[in-house]
Protein backbone atom coordinates (compact mmCIF):
# COMPACT_ATOMS: atom_id res chain seq x y z
CA UNK A 1 0.00 0.00 0.00
CA UNK A 2 1.37 3.42 -0.93
CA UNK A 3 0.44 6.21 1.48
CA UNK A 4 1.93 9.01 -0.60
CA UNK A 5 5.55 10.15 -0.64
CA UNK A 6 8.32 10.54 1.91
CA UNK A 7 11.78 12.09 1.86
CA UNK A 8 14.71 9.71 2.15
CA UNK A 9 16.62 10.33 5.38
CA UNK A 10 20.05 9.89 3.77
CA UNK A 11 19.67 11.37 0.29
CA UNK A 12 16.62 13.65 0.59
CA UNK A 13 15.19 12.00 -2.54
CA UNK A 14 11.41 11.63 -2.62
CA UNK A 15 10.29 7.99 -2.40
CA UNK A 16 6.94 6.17 -2.29
CA UNK A 17 5.69 6.02 1.31
CA UNK A 18 5.11 2.33 2.07
CA UNK A 19 5.29 0.29 5.26
CA UNK A 20 8.56 -1.31 4.11
CA UNK A 21 10.07 2.06 3.16
CA UNK A 22 9.18 3.47 6.58
CA UNK A 23 11.14 0.63 8.20
CA UNK A 24 14.08 1.22 5.85
CA UNK A 25 14.07 4.88 6.87
CA UNK A 26 13.98 3.93 10.57
CA UNK A 27 16.99 1.65 10.03
CA UNK A 28 18.99 4.42 8.33
CA UNK A 29 18.04 6.89 11.07
CA UNK A 30 19.06 4.35 13.77
CA UNK A 31 22.48 3.82 12.15
CA UNK A 32 23.15 7.56 12.13
CA UNK A 33 21.45 8.79 15.30
CA UNK A 34 21.94 5.80 17.62
CA UNK A 35 24.88 3.86 16.17
CA UNK A 36 27.01 6.90 15.30
CA UNK A 37 27.63 6.47 11.57
CA UNK A 38 28.02 9.49 9.33
CA UNK A 39 25.42 9.71 6.57
CA UNK A 40 28.29 9.65 4.08
CA UNK A 41 29.28 6.17 5.31
CA UNK A 42 25.88 4.76 4.31
CA UNK A 43 24.82 4.09 0.75
CA UNK A 44 21.15 3.19 0.22
CA UNK A 45 19.23 1.27 -2.43
CA UNK A 46 21.96 -0.67 -4.21
CA UNK A 47 21.11 -3.48 -6.60
CA UNK A 48 22.60 -6.64 -8.02
CA UNK A 49 21.06 -7.81 -11.29
CA UNK A 50 21.10 -11.47 -12.30
CA UNK A 51 19.70 -13.50 -15.19
CA UNK A 52 19.57 -17.29 -15.14
CA UNK A 53 17.36 -19.50 -17.32
CA UNK A 54 15.98 -16.31 -18.90
CA UNK A 55 14.73 -15.13 -15.50
CA UNK A 56 15.85 -11.61 -14.65
CA UNK A 57 16.02 -10.68 -10.93
CA UNK A 58 16.91 -7.35 -9.40
CA UNK A 59 18.12 -7.87 -5.80
CA UNK A 60 17.87 -4.85 -3.51
CA UNK A 61 20.47 -4.07 -0.88
CA UNK A 62 18.94 -1.59 1.53
CA UNK A 63 22.22 -0.18 2.85
CA UNK A 64 25.93 -0.53 2.43
CA UNK A 65 28.09 0.57 5.34
CA UNK A 66 31.53 1.82 4.37
CA UNK A 67 34.28 2.33 6.95
CA UNK A 68 37.63 3.85 6.00
CA UNK A 69 37.11 3.36 2.28
CA UNK A 70 35.89 -0.26 2.35
CA UNK A 71 32.41 -1.71 2.49
CA UNK A 72 32.35 -3.41 5.89
CA UNK A 73 28.82 -4.76 5.81
CA UNK A 74 25.61 -4.80 3.83
CA UNK A 75 22.23 -4.49 5.50
CA UNK A 76 19.27 -6.31 3.98
CA UNK A 77 15.73 -5.86 5.21
CA UNK A 78 12.71 -8.05 4.70
CA UNK A 79 9.59 -8.76 6.72
CA UNK A 80 9.23 -12.13 8.37
CA UNK A 81 11.81 -14.77 9.23
CA UNK A 82 15.47 -13.81 9.36
CA UNK A 83 16.69 -17.33 8.59
CA UNK A 84 15.21 -17.15 5.09
CA UNK A 85 17.19 -13.94 4.47
CA UNK A 86 20.62 -15.28 5.45
CA UNK A 87 21.68 -17.09 2.25
CA UNK A 88 20.81 -14.32 -0.22
CA UNK A 89 22.35 -11.64 2.04
CA UNK A 90 25.60 -13.59 2.33
CA UNK A 91 25.57 -14.24 -1.42
CA UNK A 92 25.13 -10.51 -2.08
CA UNK A 93 28.07 -9.64 0.18
CA UNK A 94 30.24 -12.19 -1.57
CA UNK A 95 29.69 -10.79 -5.07
CA UNK A 96 28.78 -7.11 -4.74
CA UNK A 97 32.35 -5.76 -4.74
CA UNK A 98 34.42 -7.04 -7.66
CA UNK A 99 37.69 -6.75 -5.72
CA UNK A 100 36.77 -8.36 -2.39
CA UNK A 101 34.19 -10.23 -0.36
CA UNK A 102 32.40 -7.83 1.99
CA UNK A 103 33.20 -9.43 5.37
CA UNK A 104 29.87 -8.96 7.18
CA UNK A 105 26.15 -8.69 6.57
CA UNK A 106 23.13 -7.74 8.67
CA UNK A 107 19.69 -9.21 8.02
CA UNK A 108 16.76 -7.60 9.73
CA UNK A 109 12.98 -7.50 9.72
CA UNK A 110 12.98 -4.15 11.52
CA UNK A 111 12.34 -5.71 14.94
CA UNK A 112 15.10 -8.30 15.11
CA UNK A 113 18.47 -8.69 13.41
CA UNK A 114 21.33 -11.09 12.80
CA UNK A 115 24.95 -10.09 12.27
CA UNK A 116 26.78 -12.64 10.11
CA UNK A 117 30.27 -13.13 8.78
CA UNK A 118 30.37 -13.93 5.08
CA UNK A 119 33.31 -16.29 4.76
CA UNK A 120 31.59 -19.28 6.39
CA UNK A 121 28.10 -17.75 6.73
CA UNK A 122 27.94 -17.98 10.51
CA UNK A 123 25.68 -15.87 12.73
CA UNK A 124 27.92 -13.87 15.09
CA UNK A 125 25.20 -12.11 17.12
CA UNK A 126 21.43 -11.63 17.21
CA UNK A 127 19.06 -8.82 18.15
CA UNK A 128 19.02 -5.20 17.02
CA UNK A 129 21.92 -4.53 19.40
CA UNK A 130 23.98 -6.95 17.27
CA UNK A 131 24.24 -4.28 14.57
CA UNK A 132 27.69 -2.82 15.28
CA UNK A 133 27.94 0.81 16.28
CA UNK A 134 30.52 3.04 14.59
CA UNK A 135 33.21 2.43 17.23
CA UNK A 136 32.86 -1.35 16.92
CA UNK A 137 32.81 -1.02 13.13
CA UNK A 138 36.19 0.70 13.30
CA UNK A 139 37.55 -2.26 15.27
CA UNK A 140 35.98 -4.75 12.87
CA UNK A 141 37.49 -2.86 9.94
CA UNK A 142 41.02 -3.46 11.24
CA UNK A 143 40.30 -7.13 12.05
CA UNK A 144 38.37 -8.02 8.88
CA UNK A 145 39.77 -9.74 5.83
CA UNK A 146 38.85 -8.11 2.53
CA UNK A 147 39.78 -11.07 0.38
CA UNK A 148 38.98 -11.41 -3.30
CA UNK A 149 36.14 -13.75 -4.17
CA UNK A 150 37.46 -14.66 -7.57
CA UNK A 151 36.57 -18.34 -8.08
CA UNK A 152 34.15 -18.15 -11.04
CA UNK A 153 32.27 -21.23 -9.84
CA UNK A 154 31.67 -19.80 -6.37
CA UNK A 155 30.76 -16.40 -7.79
CA UNK A 156 28.27 -18.02 -10.19
CA UNK A 157 26.77 -20.04 -7.32
CA UNK A 158 26.28 -16.88 -5.22
CA UNK A 159 24.61 -15.09 -8.14
CA UNK A 160 22.31 -18.08 -8.68
CA UNK A 161 21.35 -17.99 -4.99
CA UNK A 162 20.39 -14.31 -5.34
CA UNK A 163 18.42 -15.06 -8.49
CA UNK A 164 16.47 -17.90 -6.85
CA UNK A 165 15.83 -16.30 -3.45
CA UNK A 166 14.97 -12.80 -4.67
CA UNK A 167 12.65 -13.79 -7.51
CA UNK A 168 9.44 -11.78 -7.17
CA UNK A 169 6.21 -13.69 -7.45
CA UNK A 170 4.57 -10.80 -9.34
CA UNK A 171 5.67 -12.46 -12.58
CA UNK A 172 3.41 -15.49 -12.15
CA UNK A 173 0.78 -14.49 -14.73
CA UNK A 174 3.28 -13.74 -17.48
CA UNK A 175 6.88 -14.56 -18.18
CA UNK A 176 9.41 -12.26 -16.52
CA UNK A 177 10.63 -9.82 -19.08
CA UNK A 178 14.29 -9.05 -19.41
CA UNK A 179 15.19 -5.35 -19.13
Amino acid sequence: MVYGALTDYLTEVELPDTDDERIRQQLARMLVEEKGYAKEELEPRLVIETTFNSIYVRSLIELSVQVEGKRLFLLRYGPGSLVTREKPAIAAARVFEPGYRIPFVVVTNGRDAEFLETERGQVLATGMEAIPDRARAGELRTEAKFEPYTDPGQRDKALRILNAFDLEVCCRDESCKLP
